[in-house]
């Protein structure tokens, strides 16, 4: 009997690959897939990680299977492709799964999906790909852009922004730490637990974590046990990377502040925002998908938050409901191009372009616009991005500047901690980098003040 995507990790993970190259969002399709399935712990880390690796490095896989294909791998029937993807990316990454183990299992799922004519071909690559992996010639790391290329999985157009971003050796360092898995840290949550207490319960519950080096609230898991997280239910943790972590500290927010959170969902800043004004300062979270909005109420309520109101609202529009200068604070985490985040969203290595951060700036400089008018004079507004590209960033903070006078940028470094001070530039501005900052994801932010 042919297996489905609910009792075989391997079709499962096809199943998925095929869905977010129609354009899904790989998050969302793994979460559907898998609350539906019936694997245990072990396949479902499995799945997690054959669909969120081939995504990761499928320009390092495409390198190597063409050394072993007489065709160009473009010219390959998708689903045979995918499949060859799925094989040599457990040929090549994954030591635990034995190498006829990976062969046998696609040249099975090939079966399984009809593709009898793809069998041969699929068995004839894989065993070649087995035999002769150890010599595939790969860009030495001194060639820059072929090695970010082939090695670091890094579309051209992605290559060349590294590159206007930073220097060659720390561009190559870069790509190498977007290659990787990204660490799996979390949010304590001080209204409920202290973080000393929650690592206790954490070794309680056979996990192995140590605090983030920045973030007071953060941990990083660095081992999952087999039990579940402690503390879902009872709303101890947010999930959420230790630079995000960092936005809301930025704003300095107290209990007597009136918080807007512009582009709020899913709500874990927003969340965050509520507890560092200790539950007792109003925070308006704004999205501009009512689905999103549930997100930020979910959150709100699991996580005991509750100053938090949230509402629909796109802000590329005209707001009437909202007054000018109403608040104290301002967090404005724009949509972006989320390079910053590719480890954990690898597909968009694949589904963007160029042209995508052109569009992406136009509505942040737009929100950027909607939104400032609403700060009081002598109030702080947070502009956050989690990429890295110059025209998402600092350009559309110049810009901004340029046409309002009545904002300042103030230095970050001047400040926060002194601990803190490898997160900031000579402008004052946050920058952080997974390769320079204990792994955490790719963020920029600047503070403004309305004079």
């Amino acid at each position: 009997m042919a297996s489905t995507p609910t009792d075989s990790p391997r079709r499962a993970a096809y199943e998925i690959l095929q869905r977010v190259a129609d354009g899904a969002f790989a998050d969302v399709v793994l979460d559907t897939v898998l609350q539906r399935s019936n694997l245990d712990l072990r396949d479902r880390r499995l799945v997690t990680e054959l669909v969120y690796g081939v995504l990761r490095l499928m320009g390092r896989v495409d390198f190597a299977l063409s050394q072993f294909c007489d065709r160009p791998l473009d010219r390959l029937q998708r689903e045979v492709l995918w499949l060859l993807r799925l094989g040599a990316y457990q040929l090549l990454e994954l030591d635990r799964v034995p190498a006829h183990a990976a062969v046998n299992s696609t040249v099975e799922l090939t079966k399984e999906l009809h593709l009898h004519d793809a069998v041969g071909f699929v068995n004839g690559v894989l065993r070649s790909f087995e035999r002769g992996s150890a010599d595939i010639p790969w860009p030495a790391a001194e060639k820059i852009k072929p090695y970010l290329q082939h090695v670091c999985s890094q579309p051209v157009w992605l290559t060349k922004e590294v590159m206007r971003q930073l220097p060659n050796v720390e561009a190559r360092a870069f790509g190498e730490a977007l290659a990787t898995a990204p660490p799996m840290t979390l949010r304590v949550n001080t209204l409920k637990i202290s973080r000393d207490d929650y690592l206790h319960e954490l070794e309680n519950s056979g996990h192995q974590a140590v605090p983030c080096s920045f973030a007071a609230e953060g941990v990083t898991i660095t081992k999952r046990g087999e039990e579940p997280l402690p503390g879902n239910d009872e709303g101890w943790y947010q999930v959420q990377d230790e630079a995000s972590i960092l936005m809301s500290h930025l704003l300095d927010v107290n209990s007597g502040h009136n918080i807007l959170d512009a582009c709020a969902a899913p709500g874990g800043k927003t969340t965050h925002l509520a507890t560092l004004g200790e539950n007792r300062a109003p925070v308006l979270a704004l999205d501009k998908y009512p689905q999103r909005v549930e997100l930020i109420t979910q959150s709100a309520k699991r996580l005991g938050c509750s100053t938090i109101t949230a509402k629909t609202c796109d802000l590329t529009e005209t707001v009437d409901f909202i007054e000018a200068q109403s608040f104290d604070r301002i967090l404005l985490d724009a949509p972006c191009s989320g390079l910053g985040v590719l480890r954990r969203n690898p597909e968009g290595r694949w589904n963007k372009s160029p042209a995508n951060l052109r569009e992406l700036a136009a509505t942040q400089a737009e929100i950027l616009n909607t939104v400032a008018p609403m700060l009081k004079v002598g109030g702080k507004l947070l502009y956050s991005v989690c990429t890295f590209s110059h025209i998402e960033t600092d350009a559309i903070i110049e810009q901004f500047l340029d046409d309002h006078q009545e904002f300042e940028r103030l230095d970050l470094h001047q400040q926060l901690p002194a601990e803190w001070s490898d997160l900031f530039t000579s402008k004052g501005t946050l920058r952080s980098y997974p390769h320079r900052h204990n792994g955490m994801d790719a963020f920029f932010a600047t503070l403004l003040q309305r004079r």
